[in-house]
């Protein structure tokens, strides 16, 4: 909890007025002083100058009245002034005032303020009142506030305090484990690696699964701006104060066209009013890879490779290969805000550097960013003016993964790394993965300002006009390096990618607020216009000489300019959405809610007999516990929820529904009319128009319960979930032979995509008098996934990498099974020849055709369980998160690639998965089959924090440091799994034509364990 104060005077006036008045009186007197004259009558009236009086200081405790436990960081500010402290640790404060007439005001977020008169008293100690704090916690809905206990949607909101710790690079990782329905999935252990994140289950067959993300206001482009890394690491995670994620389309339809799988809000902080703080962070982090894969050591790999009839070559040396290219990492996260105001005028800025090593050798991401927040008052309060503002720039530098980790674990384990000079070793044999590292580089820079300006005036008490002008501008510069070598030869080549990405936002909207005997209505009208562009270009340049010059710093060493190696490159696209948008609450004696949402969007992604969609929404709660027939019950709280809606997805290629015509001269694109060989020039169609292509809809419905329990103590939210994607946009074989393009897209009307589940959420908080407080709370989401009516008989998608594996697949689209289905050969084990059997399911008498393909599992897991508590006693507070999926399967293309019986006899390192098979063959080959799916269920200890708030009264240092806080984190401290790959929690993307992948892993990036040391100081 924070602490909060809105004072109710300003200074500044009082100083003008005093000023005003002394000059007046200087001038009135001049031309009488020492004349002999009588003072003028209305000299009386002038303020006359106070006595002096002795200042009188008051200490005391601020505690909850109903559990007797010491609030910290409470504000206790002197009555009409600006002037005032914050309670420590224990919940005291120290305060000078002038005289016995002086009143305090301590307010408390979750508890009622109290003003307290000083009168002839010292000490002053206060115990406050909690209100409903749970149910009147404030939660962003879109476009405005609402309640907890007002809220007819199903919505979780996170507060700062509540968010993950340790190493954050963006703000899915604050979230994960912390809120029902939301499943987020790092693609690899990379530093800034893309999180997967999905809300309720993936809505479509080529869109994925991310949500929009809104910060302060702003829809965000989901769009990476160069780099292969997360877009949304320019985020300074100690910026945030609340993450609001709407889940359900009574939720979400106020965002229309892009809220199809799911909203999340981020509120970033803001300043008080109040006595100014600077807040100083710091942590060091220590990471090493948490669960290397169990290749041979040098003497297993020497028996093994003897046992298996290979020819040993012995190089005498034990090298571990994994080692080799990894690292103990350092990560340094360093953060400097500072806030305060006045009634009228209050601020928030920051500045923070986060510089993270990654735990693979020349990996790292260098995070500067920079914040300031406004808001100010004018017009009698009537006019408020919000101004946000965030400028960062990350630096990502990163090694060529697949390469290094696929040497690593295939490499001949008794070679050694070095050779007698201390350099990395060179053989003709392989690769050294250290020359590697030492040859190759991509380095992106990404610089991204996002601002926006938010005025509001009240037009009358009940009607709110707001404007929202909004702008995201990111760029980014991305050079990939390969330096020229003898051995192993390469020539040298520098390509430079150079690209833009441009947001640009303005809304209008009026709210209008009447609240009249047991009713109360809240009604939203608005328009939204926001254009995307996106830019990008590349050039390149090879054969470097061998020089200590990188070409990254001087390109004109190139030697090769050729465009059939070199040709530059390019793309533009804009697109434009328009919105129409309207919501009404209705209340009803606090006890009957009412929720009404309808949005209509535009886009110029579709054509124009379906540029706009409408998508409507509605939800109706019931308090039950204001009823009076349940006001003696047991229950601080029970409010049921329905809600019903429609929501869109847009997100398909830019013009496709426009046509395309080439005027290439090719055999494809031309024809011979005088029976010759020759092509005459033309222009022809590659692609014709369709401009009946709409959006994809996913209709949802949701029946939620929300309770609490012994007063309060026992919080808990049961939701059951429904949600329909239909005319799902797809990329189809036209039923015409005839056509100028193989493939066409348009919405497939019959088929759809179904998520439905159930979730539960419980929290229990417990707090007796002599200060030891719980809490523990967990989540559990049952959910399944079934695509229906696809015209294909399968999707194909996921492609698998590998010698032999190239134009295989993993993923398919299968009619009655979830999306991220496995569809592969049945591996039934080893014949008598040594060779491997699949099951013959069409019954052709040959087994493991393309036809005895089946589905195998899905990557999509049915279970997904959360669990998170914490514990305190007087400056000790220890909290632990662990999260967890069950029901799904992984598939191991490393394994599928890399660990097989027949590499090892080609003095190839391996596992004792390699040899499982006593009597297969060396020359048995490894196709993709069910042989290497495996289960990818996990329970994990995600993050463990210990901390400790000093006494600062006690140090005697209260009077310039608030705050003192010491703590150490674990993050990834273990993990319970049956996978023995790297992690069980990885996604590689291998989209195929657009068709998303799921549960794939291939030479990813190792996961970390790591170790946080922090330190907090607030002034």
């Amino acid at each position: 909890m924070t602490c909060f104060y809105l004072f109710t005077s300003s200074l500044l006036p009082m100083v003008k007025r005093g000023v005003l008045v002394g000059l007046l009186s200087a001038i009135t007197l001049l031309p009488v002083i020492g004349a002999g004259n009588p003072a003028p009558a209305y000299l009386s009236k002038l303020p006359r100058p106070q006595q002096p009086t002795a200042d009188l200081t008051v200490s005391g405790r601020v505690t909850d009245a109903a559990t007797n436990e010491a609030l910290a960081g409470c504000t206790v500010v002197l009555k009409g002034t600006q002037k005032g402290t914050t309670t420590d640790a224990n919940g005291d404060f120290r305060l000078v005032v002038p005289d016995g007439s002086a009143v305090l005001v301590v307010g408390f977020i979750g508890f009622i303020s109290q003003e307290v008169p000083v009168g002839n008293r010292t000490t002053i100690n206060v115990a406050l009142v909690a209100s409903a704090s749970e149910l009147a916690q404030v939660v962003v809905i879109g476009y405005g506030t609402t309640t907890k206990k007002d809220a007819t949607g199903a919505l979780t909101s996170l507060k700062s305090t509540d968010f993950n710790r340790g190493v954050i690079n963006s703000p899915e990782q604050l979230l994960q484990g912390k809120v029902a329905g939301v499943n987020v999935t790092s693609v690899s252990g990379e530093p800034g690696a893309r999180q997967s994140i999905t809300i309720r289950g993936p809505g479509g067959v080529r869109t994925g699964s991310t949500p929009l993300f809104v910060l302060d206001g702003i829809p965000l482009d989901n769009s990476s701006t160069g780099g292969a890394t997360n877009p949304l690491n320019f985020l300074n995670p100690q910026d945030i104060d609340a993450i609001d994620v709407l889940k359900d389309a009574s939720a979400t339809a106020i965002y229309g066209a892009r809220g199809a799988n799911g909203v999340i809000l981020i509120t970033t902080k803001k300043g008080k009013a109040g006595a100014g703080s600077l807040t100083l962070s710091s942590s060091l982090g220590v990471s090493n890879m948490a669960r290397p894969l169990p290749i041979f050591s040098a003497d297993a790999y020497r028996r093994q490779v003897v046992a298996v009839g290979g020819v040993l070559d012995d190089q005498k040396a034990s090298t571990d290969w994994q080692r080799e290219i990894s690292r103990t990492a350092i990560t340094q996260d360093h953060n400097l805000s500072f806030s305060g105001g006045a009634d009228r005028f209050t601020y928030y800025g920051s500045v923070g550097v986060q510089n993270q090593e990654g735990i693979l050798k020349n990996s790292k991401l260098n995070r500067y960013t920079g914040r300031f927040n406004a808001s100010q008052k004018l017009l009698d309060d009537r006019l408020v003016v919000d101004v946000n503002l965030t400028a960062s720039q990350t630096v990502n530098e990163r090694p060529p993964i697949e390469g290094i980790v696929g040497a690593a674990i295939s490499a001949n384990p008794t070679y050694p790394a070095y050779d007698a000079t201390g350099a990395p070793a060179r053989y003709q044999a392989f690769t050294n993965p250290l020359i590697t590292l030492a040859l190759n580089k991509d380095l992106t820079t990404i610089n991204r300002v996002v601002a926006n300006l938010s005025p509001s005036f009240k037009i009358t008490k009940d009607l709110v006009y707001k404007l929202n002008l909004g702008v995201d501008n990111a760029s980014s510069t991305r050079d990939l390096q390969a330096l020229a070598n003898a051995v192993p030869q390469q020539d040298g080549r520098l390509e430079s990618i150079y690209a833009n990405n441009r947001n640009v936002l303005i809304e209008n909207y009026f709210t209008y607020t009447r609240n009249w005997a047991d009713h109360s209505l809240t009604g939203l009208v608005g328009h939204s216009y926001q254009k995307f562009v996106i830019q990008g270009r590349n050039w390149s340049i090879n054969r470097f000489p061998i020089s200590p010059i990188e070409p990254i710093n001087n390109p004109g060493q190139g030697q090769d300019l050729t465009l059939a190696n070199n040709r530059p490159g390019g793309f533009a696209t804009e697109n434009e959405l328009q919105s129409f948008f309207g919501r009404a609450n209705y209340q009803y004696k606090n006890r009957y809610l009412l929720t009404a949402t309808v949005r209509a969007d535009g886009s110029s992604k579709f054509g124009a007999n379906n540029k706009y969609g409408v998508f409507p929404s509605f939800s109706a709660g019931w308090r039950l516990s204001e009823e009076p027939f349940l006001q003696a019950g047991p229950f601080s709280d029970l409010k049921l929820r329905a809600g019903w809606g429609q929501t869109g997805n847009q997100e398909i290629p830019s013009k496709i529904t426009q046509a395309l015509f080439t005027s290439n001269v090719s055999a494809s694109t031309s024809y011979p009319l005088d029976g010759s060989a020759n092509y005459p020039a033309g222009t022809t169609y590659t692609r014709l128009a369709n401009p009946d292509i709409q959006w994809e809809v996913s209709t949802q419905t949701d029946i939620g319960l929300d309770f609490g329990l012994f007063g309060g103590a026992l919080t808990g939210t049961l939701d059951y979930f429904r949600k329909v994607s239909g005319k799902i946009l797809l990329e189809v074989i036209p039923s015409d032979p005839i056509q100028p393009a193989a493939t066409y897209w348009t919405n497939v009307p019959d088929m759809t995509i179904t998520n439905q589940g159930v979730e539960l959420e419980l929290n229990y908080r417990y707090v007796n008098q002599r200060g030891l407080r719980f809490d523990v709370g967990g989540n559990i989401t049952f959910i399944n996934n079934v695509v229906n009516n696809s015209p294909y008989t399968v999707i194909t998608s996921g492609s698998a990498s590998g010698p032999g594996l190239t134009s295989a697949t993993v993923n398919g689209y299968v009619n009655g099974q979830p999306i991220g289905t496995f569809f592969l050969r049945e591996y039934i084990g080893i014949d008598e020849k040594g060779v491997s059997k699949y099951r013959d399911v069409d019954g052709d008498g040959i087994g493991g055709t393309d036809k005895d393909r089946i589905a195998a599992g899905s990557a999509l897991p049915t279970r997904q369980f959360n669990i998170n508590g914490s514990v305190a006693y007087k400056g000790f507070d220890l909290t632990a998160n662990f999260n967890g999926v069950a029901g799904n399967k992984l598939y191991d293309n490393t394994a599928n690639a890399f660990f097989y019986k027949a590499r090892l006899v080609k003095g190839l390192n391996g596992t004792t998965e390699a040899i499982g098979e006593a009597n297969e063959s060396i020359n048995n080959a490894a196709p993709v089959s069910t042989r290497f799916l495996k289960d990818g269920a996990f329970f994990r200890l995600n993050n463990l924090t210990l901390g400790y708030n000093f006494d600062t009264q006690r140090l005697g240092v209260n009077r310039w440091v608030k705050n003192i806080r010491l703590s150490a984190t674990g993050q990834n401290l273990f993990v319970i799994t049956k996978y023995d790959g790297y992690d069980p929690e990885v996604n590689i993307d291998r989209t195929v034509n657009g068709i998303s992948s799921y549960g794939i892993d291939y030479l990813s990036y190792p996961k970390a364990r790591t170790f946080v040391f922090g330190l907090n100081l607030t002034f």
